[in-house]
């Protein structure tokens, strides 16, 4: 079960945590970060290493959700077993055994052949 995030806890513990390696601590913060929330607000002062850091990170972060993008019709959806919320199709390994085994049948059919 996921546990509940607090985004100013989540902010501060990033900011501490870069802080040991910036190579200039004592300079005048390069921006302002706030944070509200319904439990309260935060304002960080963040040096740029901060800023470089952070901006790293969220460019890094991949959502959990990601399964990659649909073949079929491009969206982005796909559940725990690789099909697509928005038009069924199944990917992945089983996905694409089904996808030839009905295009074989369909092609069977319509050479009049039995399936």
């Amino acid at each position: 079960m996921n546990q509940p995030l607090d985004p100013i806890a989540v902010v501060a513990e990033f900011v501490e945590r870069v802080a040991p390696y910036d190579p200039e601590p004592g300079a005048v913060p390069a921006a302002l970060l706030g944070v509200r929330v319904a439990g309260g607000e935060a304002v960080f002062p963040l040096s740029d290493h901060a800023i470089r850091a952070m901006c790293r990170a969220l460019e890094a972060y991949r959502d959990p959700s990601d399964r990659g993008t649909c073949a079929e019709c491009g969206g982005r959806r796909l559940d725990d077993n690789l099909r697509c919320n928005d038009c069924g199709r199944l990917h992945g390994i089983l996905g694409e055994v089904i996808a030839q085994h009905a295009r074989r049948v369909a092609e069977e059919s319509a050479h009049g052949s039995p399936a």
